[in-house]
Protein backbone atom coordinates (compact mmCIF):
# COMPACT_ATOMS: atom_id res chain seq x y z
CA UNK A 1 0.00 0.00 0.00
CA UNK A 2 1.84 3.20 -1.11
CA UNK A 3 2.15 5.97 1.52
CA UNK A 4 -0.23 8.94 2.14
CA UNK A 5 0.89 11.87 0.01
CA UNK A 6 0.79 15.41 2.04
CA UNK A 7 0.66 18.56 -0.16
CA UNK A 8 0.77 21.84 1.24
CA UNK A 9 -1.52 24.55 -0.37
CA UNK A 10 -0.51 27.93 -0.58
CA UNK A 11 -2.72 30.94 1.24
CA UNK A 12 -1.75 33.30 -0.74
CA UNK A 13 -2.31 32.04 -4.30
CA UNK A 14 -4.77 28.79 -3.36
CA UNK A 15 -2.28 26.53 -5.59
CA UNK A 16 0.20 23.95 -4.31
CA UNK A 17 3.38 24.21 -3.69
CA UNK A 18 5.12 21.51 -1.55
CA UNK A 19 4.66 17.37 -1.53
CA UNK A 20 5.90 15.45 1.13
CA UNK A 21 5.55 11.33 1.66
CA UNK A 22 3.91 10.41 5.10
CA UNK A 23 4.30 8.05 7.64
CA UNK A 24 1.59 5.04 8.24
CA UNK A 25 2.26 2.15 10.83
CA UNK A 26 4.26 0.01 8.57
CA UNK A 27 7.01 2.59 9.04
CA UNK A 28 6.69 2.42 13.15
CA UNK A 29 8.89 -0.27 13.93
CA UNK A 30 11.93 1.00 11.42
CA UNK A 31 11.84 4.85 12.95
CA UNK A 32 11.57 3.73 16.83
CA UNK A 33 14.54 1.17 16.44
CA UNK A 34 16.98 3.93 15.15
CA UNK A 35 15.44 6.18 17.38
CA UNK A 36 16.04 3.56 20.63
CA UNK A 37 19.57 2.49 19.34
CA UNK A 38 20.45 6.10 19.11
CA UNK A 39 19.25 6.50 22.67
CA UNK A 40 21.44 3.70 23.60
CA UNK A 41 24.38 5.62 22.70
CA UNK A 42 23.49 9.49 22.38
CA UNK A 43 23.12 9.95 26.19
CA UNK A 44 26.71 8.06 27.26
CA UNK A 45 28.74 9.28 24.10
CA UNK A 46 27.60 13.11 24.29
CA UNK A 47 27.69 14.58 27.60
CA UNK A 48 25.97 18.05 28.58
CA UNK A 49 28.61 19.94 27.50
CA UNK A 50 29.17 18.37 24.21
CA UNK A 51 25.06 18.89 23.57
CA UNK A 52 26.05 22.36 24.33
CA UNK A 53 27.99 22.99 21.73
CA UNK A 54 26.04 21.29 19.14
CA UNK A 55 22.63 23.28 20.00
CA UNK A 56 25.37 26.69 19.64
CA UNK A 57 26.26 25.83 16.63
CA UNK A 58 22.60 24.91 15.59
CA UNK A 59 21.23 28.54 16.92
CA UNK A 60 24.01 30.39 15.03
CA UNK A 61 23.37 28.83 11.57
CA UNK A 62 19.63 29.63 12.40
CA UNK A 63 20.81 32.94 12.67
CA UNK A 64 22.57 33.17 9.68
CA UNK A 65 19.70 31.72 7.50
CA UNK A 66 16.97 34.00 8.93
CA UNK A 67 15.99 35.98 6.26
CA UNK A 68 15.87 32.30 3.85
CA UNK A 69 13.75 30.78 6.61
CA UNK A 70 11.43 33.43 7.25
CA UNK A 71 10.65 33.81 3.27
CA UNK A 72 9.72 29.94 3.49
CA UNK A 73 7.33 30.21 6.63
CA UNK A 74 5.76 33.45 4.06
CA UNK A 75 4.81 30.76 1.37
CA UNK A 76 4.11 28.33 3.36
CA UNK A 77 1.79 30.01 6.29
CA UNK A 78 0.82 33.63 4.65
CA UNK A 79 2.37 35.70 6.72
CA UNK A 80 4.18 38.99 6.02
CA UNK A 81 7.96 38.73 5.19
CA UNK A 82 8.40 42.02 7.09
CA UNK A 83 8.19 39.69 10.36
CA UNK A 84 8.65 35.91 9.29
CA UNK A 85 12.74 36.63 9.71
CA UNK A 86 12.05 38.35 13.30
CA UNK A 87 10.22 34.79 14.33
CA UNK A 88 13.50 32.95 13.47
CA UNK A 89 15.67 35.71 15.64
CA UNK A 90 13.29 35.46 18.35
CA UNK A 91 13.46 31.00 18.32
CA UNK A 92 17.30 32.00 18.20
CA UNK A 93 17.27 34.21 21.15
CA UNK A 94 14.71 31.32 23.18
CA UNK A 95 17.47 29.22 22.16
CA UNK A 96 20.15 31.07 23.67
CA UNK A 97 17.61 31.84 26.79
CA UNK A 98 17.59 27.96 27.53
CA UNK A 99 20.91 26.73 26.40
CA UNK A 100 22.28 29.67 29.09
CA UNK A 101 20.38 27.92 31.86
CA UNK A 102 20.42 23.94 31.34
CA UNK A 103 23.51 23.55 33.57
CA UNK A 104 21.07 25.19 36.30
CA UNK A 105 18.35 23.28 35.03
CA UNK A 106 19.64 19.91 34.93
CA UNK A 107 22.44 19.93 37.07
CA UNK A 108 22.30 17.20 39.97
CA UNK A 109 20.56 18.00 43.36
CA UNK A 110 22.11 16.52 46.47
CA UNK A 111 20.62 14.90 49.40
CA UNK A 112 20.64 16.23 52.86
CA UNK A 113 23.78 15.47 54.74
CA UNK A 114 24.64 11.88 56.14
CA UNK A 115 27.17 9.75 57.67
CA UNK A 116 28.72 7.23 55.42
CA UNK A 117 26.70 8.46 52.67
CA UNK A 118 26.95 10.12 48.90
CA UNK A 119 23.08 10.74 47.89
CA UNK A 120 21.63 13.02 45.64
CA UNK A 121 18.81 13.30 42.85
CA UNK A 122 19.70 12.96 38.80
CA UNK A 123 17.65 14.62 35.98
CA UNK A 124 17.85 11.91 33.39
CA UNK A 125 16.57 11.67 29.47
CA UNK A 126 13.29 10.04 29.60
CA UNK A 127 14.07 8.66 26.07
CA UNK A 128 12.64 8.86 22.63
CA UNK A 129 10.14 12.40 22.82
CA UNK A 130 7.79 12.79 19.93
CA UNK A 131 7.02 16.43 19.24
CA UNK A 132 3.93 17.38 17.24
CA UNK A 133 4.03 21.35 16.37
CA UNK A 134 1.77 23.96 14.59
CA UNK A 135 1.89 26.04 11.58
CA UNK A 136 1.64 29.49 13.27
CA UNK A 137 5.11 30.01 14.94
CA UNK A 138 6.88 27.07 13.46
CA UNK A 139 10.39 27.81 14.42
CA UNK A 140 9.34 29.58 18.17
CA UNK A 141 6.92 26.61 19.17
CA UNK A 142 9.77 24.12 17.72
CA UNK A 143 12.58 25.64 19.68
CA UNK A 144 10.39 25.58 23.04
CA UNK A 145 10.41 21.76 22.90
CA UNK A 146 13.77 20.86 20.73
CA UNK A 147 15.94 22.49 22.52
CA UNK A 148 15.78 21.58 25.96
CA UNK A 149 14.95 18.10 25.08
CA UNK A 150 18.28 17.41 23.09
CA UNK A 151 20.05 19.25 25.59
CA UNK A 152 18.48 16.69 28.35
CA UNK A 153 19.84 13.96 26.19
CA UNK A 154 17.09 12.56 24.22
CA UNK A 155 16.17 11.22 21.02
CA UNK A 156 13.22 12.95 18.93
CA UNK A 157 10.89 12.53 16.37
CA UNK A 158 9.80 15.55 14.98
CA UNK A 159 5.99 15.60 13.56
CA UNK A 160 5.56 19.35 11.75
CA UNK A 161 2.11 20.63 10.29
CA UNK A 162 1.47 19.55 6.85
CA UNK A 163 1.53 23.77 6.30
CA UNK A 164 4.97 24.44 7.38
CA UNK A 165 7.19 20.78 6.23
CA UNK A 166 10.06 22.49 5.94
CA UNK A 167 10.96 23.92 9.44
CA UNK A 168 11.59 20.29 11.21
CA UNK A 169 13.70 19.26 7.77
CA UNK A 170 16.12 22.40 8.07
CA UNK A 171 16.98 22.30 11.84
CA UNK A 172 17.52 18.75 11.19
CA UNK A 173 20.20 19.45 8.29
CA UNK A 174 21.80 21.72 10.75
CA UNK A 175 22.01 19.48 13.62
CA UNK A 176 23.20 17.53 11.22
CA UNK A 177 25.94 19.68 10.13
CA UNK A 178 26.52 20.32 13.75
CA UNK A 179 27.60 16.87 14.20
CA UNK A 180 24.33 15.30 15.83
CA UNK A 181 24.52 11.52 15.51
CA UNK A 182 21.79 9.89 13.05
CA UNK A 183 18.57 9.27 13.78
CA UNK A 184 19.12 11.59 17.33
CA UNK A 185 16.44 13.64 15.25
CA UNK A 186 14.36 12.09 12.60
CA UNK A 187 11.54 14.07 10.88
CA UNK A 188 8.33 12.18 10.17
CA UNK A 189 5.57 13.56 8.00
CA UNK A 190 1.63 12.55 8.47
CA UNK A 191 -1.24 14.04 7.29
CA UNK A 192 -3.66 11.86 8.88
CA UNK A 193 -4.18 12.52 12.55
CA UNK A 194 -5.04 8.59 13.47
CA UNK A 195 -1.20 7.53 12.27
CA UNK A 196 -0.35 10.47 15.09
CA UNK A 197 -2.30 8.64 17.52
CA UNK A 198 -1.14 5.39 16.79
CA UNK A 199 2.17 6.32 17.22
CA UNK A 200 1.62 7.77 20.65
CA UNK A 201 0.55 4.58 21.74
CA UNK A 202 3.76 2.81 20.58
CA UNK A 203 5.99 1.90 23.97
CA UNK A 204 9.08 2.92 22.37
CA UNK A 205 7.58 6.61 22.71
CA UNK A 206 8.30 7.50 25.88
CA UNK A 207 7.23 11.22 25.80
CA UNK A 208 4.80 13.62 23.82
CA UNK A 209 4.74 17.55 23.64
CA UNK A 210 1.95 18.46 21.41
CA UNK A 211 1.09 22.06 20.37
CA UNK A 212 -2.17 22.61 18.69
CA UNK A 213 -5.80 22.68 18.81
CA UNK A 214 -7.63 21.73 21.89
CA UNK A 215 -9.80 18.62 20.20
CA UNK A 216 -5.85 17.68 19.05
CA UNK A 217 -4.69 18.20 22.54
CA UNK A 218 -7.42 15.94 23.98
CA UNK A 219 -7.28 13.17 21.36
CA UNK A 220 -3.27 12.67 21.90
CA UNK A 221 -4.48 12.77 25.66
CA UNK A 222 -6.62 9.98 25.39
CA UNK A 223 -4.25 7.97 22.78
CA UNK A 224 -1.53 8.07 25.87
CA UNK A 225 -4.72 7.06 28.31
CA UNK A 226 -3.74 3.79 28.96
CA UNK A 227 0.21 4.36 29.00
CA UNK A 228 1.98 6.74 32.32
CA UNK A 229 3.89 9.14 30.14
CA UNK A 230 4.65 12.57 30.36
CA UNK A 231 2.22 14.42 28.00
CA UNK A 232 2.84 18.07 27.92
CA UNK A 233 0.08 19.92 25.96
CA UNK A 234 0.20 23.47 24.72
CA UNK A 235 -3.10 24.40 22.93
CA UNK A 236 -5.64 27.09 22.82
CA UNK A 237 -6.55 30.59 24.07
CA UNK A 238 -8.92 32.96 24.23
CA UNK A 239 -7.58 35.23 25.91
CA UNK A 240 -9.38 38.19 27.29
CA UNK A 241 -7.75 42.27 27.92
CA UNK A 242 -9.68 44.50 29.89
CA UNK A 243 -8.77 48.38 29.74
CA UNK A 244 -9.65 50.36 32.58
CA UNK A 245 -10.61 54.07 32.65
CA UNK A 246 -7.70 55.57 33.65
CA UNK A 247 -5.57 54.31 30.39
CA UNK A 248 -4.24 56.85 27.33
CA UNK A 249 -7.19 55.61 25.34
CA UNK A 250 -5.09 56.15 21.70
CA UNK A 251 -1.75 54.36 23.42
CA UNK A 252 -4.43 51.39 24.62
CA UNK A 253 -6.27 51.04 21.10
CA UNK A 254 -2.72 50.81 19.00
CA UNK A 255 -1.66 47.97 21.36
CA UNK A 256 -4.31 46.10 21.52
CA UNK A 257 -5.27 45.94 18.04
CA UNK A 258 -1.45 44.67 17.46
CA UNK A 259 -2.40 42.36 19.96
CA UNK A 260 -5.64 41.35 18.24
CA UNK A 261 -4.38 41.15 14.55
CA UNK A 262 -0.67 40.00 14.36
CA UNK A 263 -0.07 36.94 12.51
CA UNK A 264 -3.92 37.87 11.92
CA UNK A 265 -4.88 36.75 15.11
CA UNK A 266 -3.35 33.37 14.28
CA UNK A 267 -1.98 33.02 17.80
CA UNK A 268 -3.29 31.22 21.14
CA UNK A 269 -2.14 34.25 22.93
CA UNK A 270 -3.72 36.89 20.92
CA UNK A 271 -6.04 38.86 22.41
CA UNK A 272 -9.47 37.49 21.60
CA UNK A 273 -12.07 39.28 23.60
CA UNK A 274 -11.84 43.07 24.71
CA UNK A 275 -13.84 44.31 27.99
CA UNK A 276 -13.87 48.16 27.85
CA UNK A 277 -14.65 50.46 30.81
CA UNK A 278 -17.90 52.33 30.23
CA UNK A 279 -16.68 55.82 30.79
CA UNK A 280 -14.22 55.50 27.56
CA UNK A 281 -16.18 53.06 25.33
CA UNK A 282 -16.99 55.13 22.61
CA UNK A 283 -14.05 57.42 22.58
CA UNK A 284 -11.79 53.74 22.77
CA UNK A 285 -13.73 52.54 19.45
CA UNK A 286 -13.33 55.74 17.52
CA UNK A 287 -9.41 55.39 18.55
CA UNK A 288 -9.42 51.94 17.11
CA UNK A 289 -10.86 52.72 14.15
CA UNK A 290 -8.34 54.86 13.30
CA UNK A 291 -5.33 52.38 14.23
CA UNK A 292 -7.23 50.02 11.92
CA UNK A 293 -6.91 52.55 9.24
CA UNK A 294 -2.89 52.50 9.15
CA UNK A 295 -2.94 48.65 8.82
CA UNK A 296 -2.76 47.37 5.14
CA UNK A 297 -4.18 44.05 4.02
CA UNK A 298 -2.36 41.91 1.09
CA UNK A 299 0.33 40.55 -0.69
CA UNK A 300 2.19 39.15 2.26
CA UNK A 301 5.91 39.83 0.31
CA UNK A 302 4.98 43.33 -0.06
CA UNK A 303 7.36 44.93 3.08
CA UNK A 304 4.76 47.65 3.15
CA UNK A 305 1.65 44.27 3.96
CA UNK A 306 0.81 44.30 7.84
CA UNK A 307 -1.69 41.58 7.55
CA UNK A 308 -1.26 38.20 4.94
CA UNK A 309 -3.80 35.57 4.04
CA UNK A 310 -5.04 33.44 6.87
CA UNK A 311 -3.28 29.62 6.97
CA UNK A 312 -6.21 28.20 4.83
CA UNK A 313 -9.51 29.04 2.98
CA UNK A 314 -11.29 27.10 5.69
CA UNK A 315 -9.53 28.69 8.39
CA UNK A 316 -11.55 31.27 6.67
CA UNK A 317 -14.75 30.24 7.03
CA UNK A 318 -14.38 29.25 10.10
CA UNK A 319 -13.56 33.46 10.98
CA UNK A 320 -16.87 33.74 9.50
CA UNK A 321 -19.33 31.85 11.41
CA UNK A 322 -17.90 33.67 14.39
CA UNK A 323 -18.30 36.95 12.34
CA UNK A 324 -21.94 36.07 11.45
CA UNK A 325 -23.23 34.63 14.26
CA UNK A 326 -21.76 38.41 16.57
CA UNK A 327 -23.74 40.27 13.96
CA UNK A 328 -26.97 37.80 13.85
CA UNK A 329 -26.94 38.73 17.98
CA UNK A 330 -26.36 42.14 17.40
CA UNK A 331 -22.97 43.50 16.94
CA UNK A 332 -22.15 46.14 14.97
CA UNK A 333 -19.23 46.32 12.40
CA UNK A 334 -17.15 49.18 12.92
CA UNK A 335 -14.62 48.81 10.59
CA UNK A 336 -12.99 51.30 8.27
CA UNK A 337 -13.19 50.59 4.53
CA UNK A 338 -9.90 50.89 3.50
CA UNK A 339 -9.75 47.08 3.52
CA UNK A 340 -12.30 46.52 0.84
CA UNK A 341 -9.50 46.11 -1.80
CA UNK A 342 -7.28 43.83 -0.18
CA UNK A 343 -10.20 41.28 0.36
CA UNK A 344 -10.69 40.68 -3.26
CA UNK A 345 -6.74 39.14 -3.56
CA UNK A 346 -8.26 35.59 -2.83
CA UNK A 347 -10.35 33.60 -0.53
CA UNK A 348 -8.00 33.45 2.27
CA UNK A 349 -7.49 37.06 2.61
CA UNK A 350 -9.81 38.27 5.88
CA UNK A 351 -9.62 41.71 6.78
CA UNK A 352 -9.39 42.73 10.72
CA UNK A 353 -12.85 43.35 11.80
CA UNK A 354 -13.82 45.48 14.61
CA UNK A 355 -17.14 44.26 16.93
CA UNK A 356 -18.96 46.30 18.75
CA UNK A 357 -21.16 46.04 21.47
CA UNK A 358 -20.70 42.53 22.06
CA UNK A 359 -22.29 40.06 24.61
CA UNK A 360 -21.65 36.32 25.99
CA UNK A 361 -23.79 34.95 24.02
CA UNK A 362 -21.64 35.53 20.83
CA UNK A 363 -19.47 32.56 20.26
CA UNK A 364 -16.53 35.18 19.22
CA UNK A 365 -16.62 35.85 23.11
CA UNK A 366 -17.04 32.10 24.40
CA UNK A 367 -14.62 30.28 21.67
CA UNK A 368 -11.01 30.83 19.95
CA UNK A 369 -11.56 32.49 16.64
CA UNK A 370 -7.84 32.33 15.31
CA UNK A 371 -8.56 35.25 13.41
CA UNK A 372 -8.01 39.21 13.06
CA UNK A 373 -11.40 39.64 14.81
CA UNK A 374 -11.55 42.54 17.63
CA UNK A 375 -14.87 42.20 20.02
CA UNK A 376 -15.31 44.77 22.39
CA UNK A 377 -17.84 44.56 25.06
CA UNK A 378 -18.58 47.46 27.39
CA UNK A 379 -18.27 46.67 31.52
CA UNK A 380 -19.07 49.00 34.64
CA UNK A 381 -16.67 47.99 36.94
CA UNK A 382 -13.59 45.82 37.49
CA UNK A 383 -16.02 43.21 38.90
CA UNK A 384 -17.75 42.89 36.21
CA UNK A 385 -14.62 42.55 34.20
CA UNK A 386 -12.56 39.92 36.10
CA UNK A 387 -16.37 38.08 36.01
CA UNK A 388 -16.30 38.08 32.04
CA UNK A 389 -12.41 37.25 31.59
CA UNK A 390 -12.68 34.18 33.66
CA UNK A 391 -16.44 33.01 31.68
CA UNK A 392 -14.58 30.86 29.51
CA UNK A 393 -13.18 27.11 30.05
CA UNK A 394 -9.42 28.33 28.62
CA UNK A 395 -7.07 30.10 30.35
CA UNK A 396 -3.53 30.98 28.47
CA UNK A 397 -2.61 34.44 28.96
CA UNK A 398 -5.19 37.42 30.25
CA UNK A 399 -3.83 41.71 29.85
CA UNK A 400 -4.76 44.80 32.38
CA UNK A 401 -4.18 48.19 30.49
CA UNK A 402 -4.22 50.71 33.34
CA UNK A 403 -1.99 53.25 34.84
CA UNK A 404 -2.83 51.80 38.44
CA UNK A 405 -0.17 48.96 38.24
CA UNK A 406 -0.71 47.75 41.24
CA UNK A 407 -4.57 47.43 41.26
CA UNK A 408 -4.01 45.53 38.34
CA UNK A 409 -1.98 43.22 40.06
CA UNK A 410 -4.42 42.61 42.29
CA UNK A 411 -7.04 41.72 39.92
CA UNK A 412 -5.21 39.78 38.04
CA UNK A 413 -4.58 37.74 41.25
CA UNK A 414 -8.25 36.66 40.33
CA UNK A 415 -7.85 35.98 37.03
CA UNK A 416 -7.95 32.55 35.86
CA UNK A 417 -4.69 32.30 33.23
CA UNK A 418 -1.26 30.98 33.06
CA UNK A 419 0.22 34.19 32.11
CA UNK A 420 -0.88 37.67 32.93
CA UNK A 421 -0.19 41.18 31.93
CA UNK A 422 0.06 44.52 33.01
CA UNK A 423 0.04 47.58 29.59
CA UNK A 424 1.71 44.20 27.26
CA UNK A 425 -0.01 41.05 25.73
CA UNK A 426 1.27 38.35 23.27
CA UNK A 427 4.39 37.80 24.36
CA UNK A 428 6.23 34.31 25.71
CA UNK A 429 9.20 35.41 27.59
CA UNK A 430 11.95 32.94 27.59
CA UNK A 431 12.86 33.16 31.59
CA UNK A 432 9.04 32.44 32.28
CA UNK A 433 7.00 29.57 32.79
CA UNK A 434 4.77 29.17 29.54
CA UNK A 435 1.77 27.06 30.72
CA UNK A 436 -2.08 27.07 30.49
CA UNK A 437 -4.40 26.62 32.70
CA UNK A 438 -7.72 24.99 32.14
CA UNK A 439 -8.44 23.50 28.58
CA UNK A 440 -5.43 25.76 27.27
CA UNK A 441 -3.07 23.36 28.22
CA UNK A 442 -1.16 21.13 30.40
CA UNK A 443 2.86 21.24 31.61
CA UNK A 444 5.36 24.10 30.89
CA UNK A 445 7.53 25.16 28.48
CA UNK A 446 10.45 28.01 28.66
CA UNK A 447 12.36 29.01 31.55
CA UNK A 448 14.25 26.43 33.68
CA UNK A 449 10.89 24.36 33.99
CA UNK A 450 10.51 23.91 30.57
CA UNK A 451 13.39 20.59 31.10
CA UNK A 452 11.16 19.26 33.42
CA UNK A 453 9.04 17.24 30.39
CA UNK A 454 12.01 15.68 28.92
CA UNK A 455 13.89 14.33 32.32
CA UNK A 456 13.02 11.98 35.02
CA UNK A 457 14.46 11.77 38.11
CA UNK A 458 16.78 9.21 39.37
CA UNK A 459 17.49 9.05 43.63
CA UNK A 460 20.66 7.96 44.40
CA UNK A 461 22.65 6.05 47.45
CA UNK A 462 25.70 4.99 47.79
CA UNK A 463 26.64 3.83 51.43
CA UNK A 464 30.53 3.76 51.91
CA UNK A 465 31.65 -0.42 52.60
CA UNK A 466 32.09 -0.98 55.86
CA UNK A 467 35.92 -1.63 56.98
CA UNK A 468 35.81 -4.67 59.75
Amino acid sequence: MPSETITTISPITGKPILTRQGIDESDFDGILSASKKAFSTFRYTHPLSKRQEIVQKVLKALSERQNELGREVTEQMGRPITYTPKEVATAVKRGEYLLKVSDEALKDTPGEPEEGFKRWIRKEPVGTVLVVFAWNYPYIILVNSLIPAILAGNTLLLKPSPQTPTVAERFLEMFTEAGLPENVIQVIHAGNFDTVKALVKRPEVNAVSFTGSVAGGIAIQNAAKDRVIPVALELGGNDPAYVRDDVDVAWAAAEIVDGAVFNSGQSCCSIERVYVHESIYDTFLKEVVKVLEGYKLGDPFDEKTHLGPVVSVQSAKNIAVHLNDAKEKGAKVLTPDVFASGVAMGPAFVRPELLADCTHQMRVMKEETFGPLIPVMKVGSDEEAIGLMNDSNLGLTASIWTKDTEKAEQLLERVEAGTVFVNRCDYPAPDLAWTGWKDSGRGVTLSKFGFEAFTKLRSWHVKAYPNK
